[in-house]
Order: C-alpha cells, then sequence, then structure tokens
C-alpha cells in the first residue's frame, strides 16, 4: 500500500493497481477566501499543489468523505473527469450528481469495487451548536488483499472513532487533525490530545496525520503535535510532509 499525501485531506492512496484520490482540494496557493472567524483571516490554501496535476486526475476513482470546500474544491469539481467512480456518504450524492459526476456511489455500509472493500464509517465534526451546523460527515475503511486503511475523516475522537478501531482493527488510521477551530467553540477535527488518544487505543496500528498548515483555521502545527508525541511517548504516529509518500 502506498499513501501519497498531497497537502492538508487530500491523499492519493495505491491499493494493488488501483489509485484513489481522497478530499481533492485542487486550487493554486492563495486562490480560496479564508475561512470566516478564524484567528488567522489569510487566503487558502496555505501551500502549493506537491503533484502534477496530471498525476492527480490520472486517479482511477476518488473518495469525499464530506463536501465543504477544502476536501471537495471548485478546481476539483472543474478538472475531475465526470465520469470516474466517486464514493461517498449518502447525504452527499445528489449533491455530486449535480456538479456532474455521472459515477456516484454512494457508500450505506459498505461495497466491493474491483477487489477493494470500502466501508463508511460515523463520525463526529465537532461539539455543540458548531458540530450540528458542520453537518454529516463519513470515514472510510478499505480493505484489499489482508491490507486495511481507516481514512477517518472531518472528526474528533469520539464513540464512533473508537468503535470503527474496534471492529476494523486496520493496521494503518489517516486522521485529520490540525485542531480546525473558529474563534469561539472547540476543535472541530482532532487535536493533538486526540491523537495520541487514538494512538495509545490500538498501539499496533499506524497512524498518519494530516490536515495541518494548509488552511487558515488548522491551528495545531506539525512540529507542535511531533513534540507531544515525543513527550507522551507515542511511537505509532508518522506526520508527513506535504508530498510525502509512505510505503507501508
Amino acid at each position: 500500500m502506498k499513501i501519497h499525501l498531497i497537502r492538508h485531506a487530500t491523499l492519493l492512496i495505491t491499493l494493488g493497481t488501483k489509485k484513489i484520490l481522497i478530499d481533492p482540494m485542487l486550487a493554486e496557493a492563495g486562490t480560496m477566501a479564508a475561512v470566516d472567524n478564524s484567528p488567522n483571516p489569510v487566503s487558502n490554501p496555505l501551500t502549493k499543489l506537491t503533484t502534477p496535476l496530471s498525476c492527480l486526475l490520472a486517479a482511477n476513482a476518488v473518495c469525499i468523505t464530506h463536501l465543504h470546500r477544502d476536501h471537495l474544491d471548485e478546481k476539483a469539481k472543474e478538472l475531475l473527469p465526470k465520469d470516474i467512480p466517486v464514493f461517498c456518504q449518502p447525504e452527499d450524492e445528489g449533491k455530486l450528481q449535480s456538479f456532474s459526476f455521472t459515477a456516484t456511489y454512494p457508500v450505506v455500509n459498505s461495497i466491493v469495487w474491483d477487489g477493494i472493500t470500502i466501508s463508511r464509517t460515523g463520525g463526529q465534526h465537532g461539539t455543540g451548536s458548531i458540530g450540528e451546523k458542520m453537518g454529516s460527515v463519513s470515514g472510510f475503511v478499505f480493505e484489499y488483499q489482508g491490507e486495511s486503511l481507516y481514512i477517518a475523516g472531518d472528526t474528533i475522537w469520539c464513540n464512533d472513532v473508537a468503535a470503527a478501531l474496534d471492529r476494523y482493527r486496520p493496521r494503518i488510521v489517516v486522521v485529520n487533525t490540525g485542531a480546525a477551530q473558529f474563534l469561539t467553540g472547540g476543535p472541530i477535527v482532532m487535536d493533538g490530545k486526540d491523537v495520541i488518544t487514538l494512538c495509545r487505543h490500538l498501539p499496533e496500528t499506524t497512524v498518519i496525520a494530516v490536515h495541518m498548515e494548509a488552511f487558515n483555521h488548522c491551528l495545531l502545527s506539525r512540529k507542535e503535535l511531533s513534540s507531544l508525541a515525543i513527550e507522551q511517548q507515542v511511537n505509532n504516529l508518522l506526520i508527513p510532509a506535504d508530498g510525502e509518500e509512505l510505503l507501508l
């Protein structure tokens, strides 16, 4: 299995001969508006694409955890082939079809595509009234020939995540961290404490932290998370740089 972090939550994963593009945000740096009500009001994305668009657009399929613009932006809607298989949560199928995607596959529980089992998991995109405004989010588990990868999506540590870990016992977990938040309320994705909790829940699993330093409301840096992991003596956490490929 190969996991290529493009930036933020955008990944290109390779399972066998298939490449699946996760949460494509393809805009050029600085061309998207800042997230409102954030302590860091600068234009997004904060970083450039690290991989040629041609490589990303040649993927065999796309998986979209939810429809926030940092997971599917206008550039991706424009450039992605409209007949590419798109895996999504059921709530998003109609909207994706309105963007002219013709091969949408809503995952209710699980489906099998070209020998890859894709299962959907739950999540919690924050707490209180802000969490409610964030709407529905999902994670996805990919299983292929004994390999298993759980992409948790935009969620804090919660019962849904713990249940997914206990049910699937994935070999690899990708977590969206960065402690994204607004001027009021708590984080809407995992902060450092949540990541450490997840690492300790399945210490035999490799945890990969992404969703940092590319969007203006993400306040936790790679350096800060790395320091926390060292302090807490957690050794199953990887924090890749944008553009880094992991062969696992």
